[in-house]
């Protein structure tokens, strides 16, 4: 089924093994092994990203920005077809790309060890960092309104309305608490309308799985940047917090499992600010624990809309699966807000051990 879009990037299929790989649950990913070479091949969803031109030319303009201003530093851009295309058009009228596989790389799917968690912020806060001084107006939105709490808050208010009594009645206790958590939204609105607060060009989708991993559990970049666009630094930093400061998942039904790591709060914060300690402003950084609230509420309001207006975005595995996890995300939230005062100390701790290696100590 490959033949056509391989042959355009110079390969003869015949010479290749094809095989499922990841566990995206967005694009279709492939890897394409060969005798002395191997490619990993992404059908984008359209569905998803309705403007796959966006993603491309995107990435071209930050591959072109950083071989310019950082050519050592390894970013996983699509290889260009014998047209000189990166996407190229099935005739089903399906969008493909071939990256480079990087070899010696894995990705992690579970977060054991704090030293993962440091070396996946360090990456994420040097993407931002290295593009600091990028074009931003350059770049396409390529999901317009992906973390705008303002505006899931809204989808859920609307979704209350539509609902039948009996998802009102099964989901009573979780909508109490999206009300409950309404400073949250609040707070984010005051954050956005504030003159000091840049964008940045950040990647959107910091799950430990976006990052490739030496064998001695050290990142060595990012993958999976179709969401990278403009944005504030608090969604990366908060998606590090949702996804990385409990060992159980979004996918948790058992709600005693979901517990916050103070351990790998200090990796996260350490290592992002390693990088970019100087570049926020003050004003940035006096939100940096807020990133955490605000993501992981807004995922929590996603769920809780999906489950009101029957499943029509995330789908369910199951009856009330998106209910199930809508409690994951609240309860997440409680222990990630009743943590704060221990993240305060941790902070401040880490901003001297910084300010001690800045100063050559």
């Amino acid at each position: 089924m490959f033949n056509d879009i391989l042959i355009n990037f110079g390969l003869n299929v015949s010479e290749y093994n094809i095989k499922s790989f990841g566990s995206g649950l967005i694009n279709h990913t492939y890897k394409i092994s060969g005798a002395n070479q191997a490619f990993i091949l992404q059908q984008i969803n359209d569905s998803v990203f309705k403007h796959p031109d966006h993603i491309d030319n995107n990435l071209a303009l930050i591959k072109q920005y950083l071989d310019e201003t950082n050519p050592g530093y390894l970013f996983v851009a699509p290889l260009k077809s014998k047209t000189g295309k990166s996407i190229i058009q099935s005739a089903d009228g399906k969008f493909y790309r071939l990256f480079p596989f990087i070899e010696g790389s894995h990705t992690v799917n579970f977060l054991q060890d704090t030293k993962e968690a440091y070396s996946a912020a360090v990456q994420f806060g040097r993407f931002t960092r290295l593009l600091n001084h990028f074009d931003i107006s350059k770049l396409e939105y390529t999901l317009t309104d992906f973390h705008n709490l303002k505006l899931r808050f809204k989808q859920f208010e609307q979704a209350l309305q539509t609902a039948t009594e009996e998802k009102l009645k099964q989901a009573a206790a979780e909508v109490e608490k999206a009300r409950a958590y309404i400073d949250i939204l609040h707070t984010y609105n005051q954050f956005t309308a504030n003159s000091e607060i840049k964008l940045r060009v950040i990647h959107h989708d910091t799950k430990i799985n976006n990052v490739l991993f030496d064998d001695k559990q050290n990142a060595l970049c990012l993958v999976d940047l179709d969401t990278v666009m403009p944005g504030y630094y608090l969604s990366d930093v908060g998606d590090m917090m949702r996804t990385y400061l409990s060992p159980a998942n979004e996918e948790e039904n058992d709600l005693d499992q979901i517990i916050i790591r103070t351990d790998f709060f200090r990796a996260i914060y350490k290592g992002y600010m390693s990088e970019m300690g100087t570049i926020l402003t003050e004003t940035e950084k006096q939100y940096f624990i807020f990133s955490g609230k605000m993501m992981i509420y807004m995922q929590g309001l996603r769920f809780l809309t999906d489950f009101l207006n029957n499943d029509i975005y995330y789908g369910a595995q199951y009856e009330g699966h998106n209910l199930v996890r809508a409690k994951n995300q609240f309860k997440l939230l409680e222990g990630y807000t009743n943590a704060e005062p221990q993240f305060k100390e941790i902070i401040a701790g880490v901003d001297k051990e910084l300010l001690a290696t800045t100063d050559g100590i």
